[in-house]
C-alpha cells in the first residue's frame, strides 16, 4: 500500500481548525481545507514517524532498499525481509570486517543464507635481506568452503561474485561448494 493514498487516514493537524474564527462556520472553507487534510495526512504521518523510517528494524519494506543504499548494503528483494533488515543493520560492521575471513563468512551468511569457513591466510611474502629477490608468491591462497544453510542449494555464481567483491584484491581465493558441513579434518 502506498503511503500517499491511505483511505480514511485522519489528519493530526486539521487545517480547518487552525483558520481564523471568521471561517469556522464557513461550509466552503471547511470542505476545502478537509480536502487538503486528506492530501496532507500521509505527509504528516510520515514526518511524525521519521525516526522509524531510519531504523532498518521497523522501516517499511518498500523503504528498505533506499535505506540499504545509505550504508552501502546490497539489497536483494528476493530475500526474506527479515534477512534484508539484518543485512542493513549489520552493514557498517561488515564494512569494518571487509577483507577478513570473518567478514567474508558473515557476508555470505547475510547475503545468501549459507554457512562458510575460510582457511588459509593469503598473507604477504617478503625478504628480510635488502636488495634480495622477492620470494615466490605462495601458490596456496585462502580457501572459502561454502555449504547450504537456510536455502536447500547454493548458487555458485552468487557465491563467486560475493567472494570476489569481499576478498582482498591481492589474494586469490579458491571457492569450494560442499553439499554439507565439511568433515572434521583433524581440527
Amino acid at each position: 500500500m502506498s503511503r500517499a493514498a491511505v483511505p480514511g487516514l485522519p489528519s493530526r493537524h486539521p487545517i480547518g481548525e487552525q483558520l481564523p474564527a471568521v471561517y469556522a462556520d464557513d461550509d466552503f472553507a471547511q470542505r476545502f481545507t478537509a480536502g487538503l487534510d486528506t492530501v496532507l495526512a500521509p505527509v504528516f504521518a510520515t514526518l511524525d514517524n521519521l525516526a522509524a523510517y531510519l531504523d532498518p528494524r521497523v522501516t517499511p519494506a518498500d523503504f528498505l532498499a533506499w535505506l540499504a543504499s545509505w550504508v552501502g548494503a546490497a539489497d536483494d528483494p528476493r530475500r526474506p525481509v527479515e534477512l534484508r533488515r539484518e543485512a542493513v543493520v549489520r552493514a557498517v560492521e561488515l564494512h569494518r570486517w571487509r577483507g577478513t575471513g570473518r567478514g567474508l563468512v558473515e557476508g555470505l551468511r547475510l547475503a545468501l543464507g549459507v554457512h562458510a569457513e575460510v582457511t588459509g591466510d593469503g598473507g604477504a611474502v617478503w625478504s628480510s635481506t635488502p636488495g634480495a629477490d622477492l620470494p615466490p608468491p605462495s601458490s596456496t591462497g585462502p580457501v572459502v568452503r561454502v555449504w547450504p544453510g537456510r536455502e536447500a542449494r547454493v548458487d555458485p555464481d552468487r557465491v563467486h561474485a560475493i567472494v570476489r567483491a569481499m576478498c582482498p584484491v591481492h589474494t586469490v581465493c579458491r571457492v569450494e561448494i560442499l553439499p554439507g558441513p565439511p568433515a572434521d579434518e583433524g581440527r
